[in-house]
């Protein structure tokens, strides 16, 4: 009964975390915490889960943080073609 409670609040929690994040922060954390659970998973086959999720989290999180950079650089671009569009 007690993790029925506590899944949910934590759930939340994290949610509302993200919410003053910018768009880096945010893939950057996501992929940090897909690394993490993909490397637990895959860690867990040879019997150390905890350290396949440290190395899964930061792959994940250089990874995040590089499509979100990816993501600003192409916003930028178009947002400096759109201002150069509409100036003429």
């Amino acid at each position: 009964m007690r993790k029925i409670l506590i899944l949910p609040v934590l759930g939340l929690l994290a949610l509302t975390g993200c919410e003053g994040m910018s768009g880096t922060g945010r893939t950057t954390a996501t992929g940090a915490g897909l690394g993490a659970a993909t490397g637990a998973i895959v860690g867990s086959f040879s019997g150390n889960a905890g350290w396949g999720a440290l190395a899964g989290a930061g792959v994940g999180a250089a990874g995040g943080y590089l499509v979100g950079r990816s993501r600003e650089s192409q916003r930028d671009a178009y947002n400096q073609g759109y201002q150069a569009g509409s100036s003429r």
